[in-house]
């Protein structure tokens, strides 16, 4: 039984990865009433970011790591693109074992992943190497002692492709005991508190059809199991744990 929707007067603006990671949420929210209040923008985290940061959107899906270059951020949902184990989507892929690496390209397409292996390489690895702007091609660099930070499907593509395969958020585990948010549905200002209930209701909806999403995606997709993915490696509900482990991850920042 959803809140009782408001008819606005203006859409809301909702930015959201393209990602496999959100289909589950986008699945929720399409199949919702709240969507008749929803325009709808997807794009790779870094660019939704500087849409938020533009006011060109009022609610992203956005890397964790934009919170604070962000004038008034509200976090508005009870769920997020997290991990309390391996998330196998952000990984660093090595011809070589870590010990031997000397440079790593960052894959440009979130801040958060590229400063979580920033992080991790300093602290938990105690690697100095250098660390590269990713171009296009970056993919096809990796060889000898450079390795990449590949996020998002392609990581996932790419999961079996390489000799050594570091998983962020596991690394990040081990390092602070705490999960990992990777993003997190925010807000550039107030939104009405009926529509996030609705919101919120939509986000759960999705997670309670997974079978159907796996269904939906499996026509075109062999690359990784996705019902695993979406409840082994993804874990959707913004907890208190995870509030913990996104505070630590934003102080090291």
């Amino acid at each position: 039984m959803h809140a009782n929707l408001l008819q606005l007067s203006k859409k809301i603006r909702v930015g959201a990865v393209s990602y496999l990671n959100t289909k589950p949420l986008l699945y929720g929210l399409q199949q919702h009433a709240v969507y008749n209040n929803i325009e709808l923008i997807e794009d790779y985290p870094a660019n939704l970011a500087k849409s938020l940061k533009d006011n060109t959107i009022d609610i992203g899906l956005v890397p964790v790591a934009v919170i604070p270059a962000l004038a008034a951020p509200y976090i508005i949902s009870d769920y997020c693109i997290g991990a309390t184990g391996p998330v196998a989507s952000v990984c660093i892929f090595s011809q070589v074992p870590m010990e031997s690496i000397t440079s790593v390209y960052l894959d440009y397409q979130s801040k958060t992943s590229v400063n979580l292996a920033r992080i991790l390489l300093k602290n938990y690895w105690k690697q100095d190497v250098l660390l590269l702007e990713a171009p296009s091609n970056f993919m096809d660099l990796i060889d000898d002692t450079t390795a990449a930070v590949i996020i998002g499907d392609r990581a996932l593509e790419k999961y079996n492709s390489y000799p050594y395969r570091y998983d962020l958020a596991e690394a990040w585990i081990n390092y602070t005991g705490k999960p990992f948010v990777f993003a997190t549905w925010v807000a550039n200002k107030p939104i009405d508190e009926v529509f996030i209930a609705n919101f919120n209701e939509a986000n759960g909806l999705g997670l309670n059809n997974i079978d159907t999403v796996v269904e939906q995606l499996s026509h075109n997709y062999n690359s990784y199991d996705l019902h695993a993915y979406f409840t082994k490696n993804i874990s959707y509900n913004l907890d208190a744990a995870k509030k913990e482990g996104m505070a630590q991850f934003l102080s090291l920042l």
